[in-house]
């Protein structure tokens, strides 16, 4: 474990970043904890497109919270399984989410009150730990990836008997402005090209005070539809939920829920009607910067 002080410009940022180097060993150990219980255990486990898989696969992904050299940020790599664990192992998923939401919370005051320090905590954490540095290392890998790091392992409140998987390719982030917004964000590019001075013409031709929309396609993503065995206290008899991480359910006398074979890959054209409601204009309006205008 490495001994350096981590480098600061304040003693309120040194303790911070103390606590979150703390924190990131007690999010090892928690993973640790449960995935030995996981492999000691051996309880009934589906992975997707997988027949036999490896005894340390939770472990592997528990642990992948890390960049591949030159991988886009916002993607993250899914583990798409389900797992019948039995109340102590269920309890060390627990720990684990616990953990992850008080480190997620730490680097966010962080990047908040000493934004000069968050890429050197980032750096650093792996360093504390020579084995990880390592795999790392060995593996290509290099920073700490925030969103894999701190995503939550779904844990299903009741006893389930059937999932249902299936890809949602449609989804997509809206995000409003405004015209003045919008204006930045195209000034920010170089006027000097034709296609920037056309989009800004247009913009200036629309009333100051409406607002747009910025659209984000997202990448395609795994759903799961957890069906309860009874009905939960609040009447509800279905969870849906993203499926990127193991879905831990209460084991059913060690037996796993049924589980529909979803396709390998997600579909290349949209599967779901569009609505007939949507408020967005079908044609972009700033196409350099992924604006629409709303009907």
């Amino acid at each position: 474990m490495s001994t350096n002080k981590p480098g600061s410009s304040s003693p309120a940022a040194y303790q911070l970043l103390l606590q979150l180097e703390q924190q990131f060993d007690y999010l090892l150990a928690t993973i640790d904890t449960a995935a030995s219980l996981y492999e000691q255990q051996s309880p009934p486990t589906w992975v997707f497109h997988q027949t036999v898989h490896p005894h340390h696969w939770l472990r592997e992904a528990l642990l992948d919270m890390w960049h591949e050299q030159d991988q886009d940020g916002r993607e993250t790599r899914n583990y798409i399984a389900i797992v019948a664990a039995n109340d102590e192992l269920l309890a060390a998923i627990s720990a684990i989410n616990q953990t992850k939401k008080i480190f997620s919370e730490l680097l966010q005051r962080i990047k908040e009150a000493h934004p000069q320090s968050f890429s050197d905590a980032k750096s650093r954490l792996p360093q504390r730990h020579p084995h990880v540095d390592a795999v790392l290392q060995r593996n290509g890998l290099a920073r700490l990836h925030l969103k894999q790091s701190w995503r939550q392992l779904p844990i299903a409140q009741a006893p389930v008997s059937r999932v249902r998987f299936a890809w949602y390719s449609s989804g997509r982030s809206i995000k409003r402005l405004t015209v003045q917004e919008a204006e930045r964000k195209l000034l920010q590019l170089d006027t000097d090209a034709a296609h920037i001075r056309i989009q800004l013409r247009q913009l200036a031709g629309i009333p100051s005070g409406e607002i747009l929309a910025q659209v984000q396609t997202q990448a395609p993503l795994m759903r799961a539809n957890l069906f309860f065995t009874e009905p939960l206290a609040d009447g509800h008899s279905r969870r849906a939920l993203n499926a990127a991480m193991p879905i831990f359910v209460p084991d059913n006398n060690q037996r796993l829920p049924h589980i529909n074979l979803p396709a390998l890959h997600p579909p290349t054209t949209r599967t779901r009607a569009r609505r007939c409601d949507e408020k967005i204009e079908q044609e972009m309006f700033l196409p350099s910067i992924r604006v629409y205008r709303y009907r």
